[in-house]
């Protein structure tokens, strides 16, 4: 596959300045590690996550950042950044509904693994490849998949438009596989969010080409909203019986996302 694809004019050889250079580049190490520290700061300042936690993103951290690329990183960190504050948005009331993910909006480790462990292996696959510009949409789809869910449970769950997504009917506010028509646009915007981001970093590191901004955008925002609806239903179906527990549930839906990316991707010929 030529990137070119997404960035006219800009070769993939390894000798060229327009290629992502990840992995174990001096200067991809060098800012991987600050931001890892910043990140470290901003949870425990922010109270973003837990003790353990904050242990575990600078596990997640430090993979994506040195095998994966310092860009990738600041995508993390931006999905970190925006869910704690759609977390904490009209607050009270999430937690006047039982609907509050903690006593005071931290994230715990579990959230951690289960948002980033997929982020992560494709971060390796990236290193043992060589192809991180490669990996870059496959990458922010997985993580486009995360931002959708939170933002659809987050803004989603003081709408009392709720229907269950395998039968359509009414809900309860908050219930496994429930949907809102705020929760649907929300998750849209999680997902586009991502996609523009990971665009425009690729697009700096690119050179500066115009590129196919739309083909990138909409297959990550696309495969995002996509992501969401699989948790949705794996909630309505497997979750509620407790088969399955809400990491896991987040787990697969991203790992499904990733695959979908991965697949349209070699299908356009993007990864030939």
């Amino acid at each position: 596959m030529q990137w070119e694809t997404l960035f006219d004019g800009v070769s993939v050889a390894a000798t060229d300045v327009g290629r992502i250079v990840g992995g174990l580049d001096p200067t991809n190490l060098w800012i991987s590690v600050s931001l890892v520290a910043l990140l470290t700061i901003v949870s425990r300042v922010r109270n973003i996550l837990d003790g353990p936690g904050i242990a575990t993103a600078i596990i997640l951290g430090t993979i994506v950042g040195t095998l994966g690329h310092w860009t990738w990183l600041i995508i993390l960190l931006a999905f970190l950044g925006t869910g704690s504050w759609a977390t904490r948005w009209r607050w009270d009331e999430k937690q006047a509904k039982g609907l509050a993910e903690s006593e005071d909006g931290h994230r715990e480790w579990q959230n951690v693994v289960a948002n980033g462990g997929v982020p992560g292996v494709v971060a390796i696959i990236a290193f043992v490849s060589g192809n991180w510009d490669q990996m870059l949409p496959v990458y922010c789809a997985a993580i486009a998949v995360a931002a959708a869910d939170t933002f659809a449970s987050e803004f989603g769950c003081l709408d009392n438009r709720v229907r269950m997504i395998t039968t359509m009917k009414s809900c309860e506010a908050g219930m496994n596989g429930g949907w809102s028509p705020n929760g649907q646009m929300a998750a849209a915007a999680g997902a586009f969010m991502i996609g523009v981001l990971g665009w425009g970093l690729g697009w700096l590191l690119q050179g500066g080409s115009t590129g196919d901004a739309i083909t990138f955008i909409g297959l990550v925002t696309a495969v995002g909203w996509i992501g969401c609806q699989v948790d949705s239903v794996l909630g309505a179906t497997l979750e509620n019986r407790g088969l399955i527990g809400k990491g896991q549930v987040n787990a697969i839906s991203i790992g499904i996302g990733a695959l979908l990316a991965w697949q349209l991707l070699d299908y356009i010929g993007w990864l030939a």
